[in-house]
């Protein structure tokens, strides 16, 4: 329900509170998905395999907790043993090595991606996008995330921790 303050202002201005609002805010309602932000990281880059989308999503996330302080995407990160993953996205791809922008299905639209967010992911595949999928793996397993979400496991074992945004903001905040 309304607040009466919020009614009547809205009532005597002739544009529309949500209208205003939303420039207050900045375009900041998260409404993309991991899915919007894989499309974009591939329309970028290029066809790529499975576990390199599945790093820079990851890192995409991380980034964007630190210099945007909000995440890019709500979907769940876990710890699997080679590194974080987004299960949604897995389960979409989780039949190809090799990943392309066409095999994310009609789940996806990067265009709910805002300037921020598409300038957060620049910034990630300039830095961690010449890379290839093992360095990223490799890299993950040496950071503090994703450590901290498999430490009760041994190294071969399946995990579904998720990898908290607490954690990835403390760490790459640190950094």
């Amino acid at each position: 329900m309304a607040s009466p303050l919020r009614f009547a202002l809205a009532s005597r201005l002739p544009i529309k509170y949500n209208e205003v609002m939303s420039s207050i805010q900045g375009e900041r309602n998260m409404t993309a998905t991991a899915f919007d932000v894989a499309a974009y990281i591939l329309s970028k880059s290029g066809p790529m395999s499975h576990m390199k989308l599945q790093k820079l999503l990851y890192y995409s996330q991380a980034w964007s907790l630190v210099w945007d302080d909000r995440p890019m995407f709500n979907d769940r990160i876990e710890a699997w043993v080679n590194g974080p993953v987004v299960r949604r996205v897995y389960a979409q791809l989780r039949e190809r090595f090799i990943v392309s922008k066409e095999n994310l299905g009609i789940h996806c639209d990067q265009e709910k991606l805002d300037d921020v967010a598409k300038e957060t992911v620049n910034r990630v595949l300039a830095f961690y996008g010449p890379h290839d999928s093992q360095w990223l793996s490799d890299l993950t397993h040496m950071e503090q995330p994703w450590r901290d979400a498999r430490r009760d496991l041994l190294p071969t074992d399946r995990g579904e921790t998720e990898i908290t945004h607490a954690s990835m903001a403390e760490y790459y905040g640190s950094l």
